[in-house]
């Protein structure tokens, strides 16, 4: 009973496709190693300056 239609089969549809990539969002891994560095300079500035603020 291979040859008959008892089987529905149905092949992949272009509404069924799969959508199309997006662009990847923000990821500290594809920055440059001197961007890396300076979002730490800039998020150590922001702490040091937080804890100065709370402490005087």
């Amino acid at each position: 009973m291979h040859g008959s239609d008892t089987h529905a089969h149905q092949h992949a549809r272009p509404e069924h496709a799969r959508p199309a990539p997006r662009e990847a969002g923000f990821s500290l891994l594809r920055l440059s190693v001197a961007q890396r560095l300076g979002y730490v300079a800039i998020a150590l500035v922001l702490i040091w300056g937080g804890v100065y603020w709370a402490l005087s």
